[in-house]
Order: C-alpha cells, then structure tokens, then sequence
C-alpha cells in the first residue's frame, strides 16, 4: 500500500508560484511512476505532469509546459509540482497519484493504483 498526502495548495494571484508536494508513505515508492492531476469544476481529471520511477521519462501537458516542473525525491518519498506563471485556468483541485504503469505515467487515470486526497489552487486574474 501506499498512502499520498499532498500538501501546497492556495489562493495566488495571477503571475505568482507555488510550490505542491505529495509525500507518500511506504517503502516502494521508488518502484512507482508518478503524476499530478487536476481538476476544474465541471471538467474531467486531466493529466498535468508525469515522472518516471527514476525521475526521467517526464511529461507535461501543453497548457503547461515551459511555466510547471515535476520532480522527485526518492530519499524523501515525496514528489513536488513547481508551478510557476500561474494562470486563472490553472485553477482546480490537484491530486497527485501513483501507478506501475510501463513508462511512468498514463493519461488514463485507471491505470494509477493511489490517489491523493487533493489541495485546491486557486489563481485570481
């Protein structure tokens, strides 16, 4: 099993950063592909970033690119969503989210075995 806390969430204005973490209990985490979510009111979950196991293989969304950068440290079981640029359409409930997947990461959120329970970020223009 493996338990996913994240933490980081808030309100910021538009053009500011945050700082997301997810640390995860147990001592497998290294064997997993990471990834963070989001979810707007009213949207589906979409994939924002992924990492693999050994912190390569990385994947960003487009509407991200160039502003969020996804990390991990394994020492410390924890991964990290630097988010910076922020936009009001970033705004949304984040998950971050562990899977075995071949590759790291997946967009389908079935192929991921644990989930967070979510921080809110909300940006205001």
């Amino acid at each position: 099993q493996v338990q996913l806390v994240e933490s980081g969430g808030g309100l910021v204005q538009a053009g500011g950063s945050l700082r997301l973490s997810c640390a995860a209990s147990g001592r497998i985490f290294s064997s997993y592909g990471m990834a963070w979510f989001r979810q707007a009111p009213g949207k589906e979950r979409e994939l924002v970033a992924g990492i693999g196991w050994n912190g390569g293989n990385l994947y960003y969304g487009d509407s991200v690119k160039g502003r969020f950068t996804i990390s991990r440290d394994n020492a410390k079981n924890t991964v990290y969503l630097q988010m910076n640029s922020l936009k009001s359409e970033d705004t949304g409930v984040y998950y971050c989210a562990a899977t075995r997947f071949t590759g790291g990461w997946s967009e389908r959120t079935y192929e991921y075995d644990f989930w967070g329970q979510g921080t809110q970020v909300t940006v205001s223009s």
